[in-house]
């Protein structure tokens, strides 16, 4: 856990940097960093939802406008019941009327909704053109906004149309934070404690004695919070760029918990879908992790708002939804489990049993 703040943290591929996580208190360094990407004769598209558009849309299209050749703008309906290739095709449409070509860019504002989605539309459009991610939320600005992954869903299965595609910047202004929601910054929580539970305990027991000044959105904590996750994606995603081992850890709680948005309809965050408690137990069956460990955590999310049990399903329906989950792999389902808090591993051989005895723990 590093303590001192920083502006920059640098991510690499192959022993080159690739792009840069840029933190700021404001977008007033956003032209000079779009246009060290040589956007001088480019056209720019900023795709955002219709919540985000009327927060930050005319802001940001007058400081892009200054550092490059037009800046046009594809707003789409908020919601992740949007985040679908009607939605996708749309903006295909939008590009295509307005002549973008493969040198121009594409700008992701928003959340993790509308990154996934312009990720997706940056890594197909004319077989890809680059895109820059300035994430809104807590969660797209510790996690989605960050890596690669791109994708949109299919009816009421999440992601299982994406592509890997690293945006050429990440520009994060802590201060919008100010304006998420308080359910929004709960989510964004959810993701940002299971990073210290899967990957550096330091992290998790710094955001338990820092938990007032997160919670009161203090600045400085704040930006050491979103820098602390920030490092802790960036080395998982260097090891493991597209999701072949290593950085399938950074799923711990998904099988379980998108199972559990898909059947909720996705009426649930992100962060509030209690996979991650749920598979804390299998842990602690395995005896993995102590009883105590899985109060702290269960504490720390009741701190935050997080939900800690959820109601109207059942196993059955659950475990049946994790069938169609992406992380399936020769018609087994891929597990990440804890074998101690701050270190997570890909399991194999969670039965249905474990399963329904881990959602029993949740379900209320």
């Amino acid at each position: 856990m590093i303590t001192e703040h920083v502006n920059r943290i640098p991510v690499h591929l192959d022993g080159k940097t690739i792009y840069d996580i840029v933190l700021e208190d404001s977008f007033d360094a956003l032209a000079k960093e779009v246009s060290a990407l040589g956007t001088e004769k480019k056209k720019i598209c900023i795709i955002a939802d219709s919540n985000v558009a009327d927060l930050y849309l005319d802001e940001v299209t007058k400081i892009l406008s200054g550092c490059c050749r037009e800046v046009t703008s594809y707003v789409f309906p908020a919601g992740e019941e949007n985040k679908n290739l009607k939605t996708v095709q749309g903006a295909y449409e939008h590009l295509i009327l307005n002549h973008y070509d493969r040198k121009d860019l594409l700008v992701a504002l928003g959340g993790g909704v509308t990154g996934d989605l312009c990720g997706f539309v940056a890594a197909t459009y004319l077989r890809g053109v680059d895109f820059v991610q300035i994430p809104t939320t807590l969660l797209s600005q510790v996690d989605s906004g960050i890596g690669g992954k791109t994708g949109v869903d299919i009816d009421s299965y999440k992601n299982m149309v994406g592509a890997f595609h690293m945006p050429k910047l990440v520009y994060t202004n802590v201060s919008v934070l100010r304006t998420l929601p308080d359910d929004q910054f709960s989510g964004g929580m959810g993701e940002v404690i299971k990073h210290g539970l899967i990957l550096d305990k330091e992290y998790f027991d710094w955001i338990q004695t820092n938990r007032a000044k997160i919670l009161a959105k203090d600045a400085d904590t704040l930006k050491l919070l979103i820098q602390g996750s920030d490092f802790i994606k960036r080395e998982v995603v260097e090891i493991d760029p597209t999701e072949q081992n290593e950085r399938a850890t950074l799923n711990f709680g998904h099988t379980l918990g998108h199972a559990i948005e898909k059947l909720k309809n996705f009426t649930m965050l992100h962060g509030h879908s209690v996979g991650a408690l749920a598979a804390m137990n299998i842990c602690k069956e395995r005896g993995l992790v102590k009883q105590d460990e899985i109060d702290a955590y269960k504490a720390l999310m009741e701190y935050f708002f997080i939900p800690t049990s959820i109601s109207g399903l059942n196993t059955e329906e659950v475990i049946a939804a994790t069938k169609n989950d992406k992380k399936m792999e020769a018609g087994v389902i891929k597990f990440i489990l804890l074998d101690r808090v701050g270190h997570a591993y890909i399991d194999r051989t969670v039965t249905k049993d474990e399963m329904e005895r881990a959602l029993a723990t949740i379900f209320r």
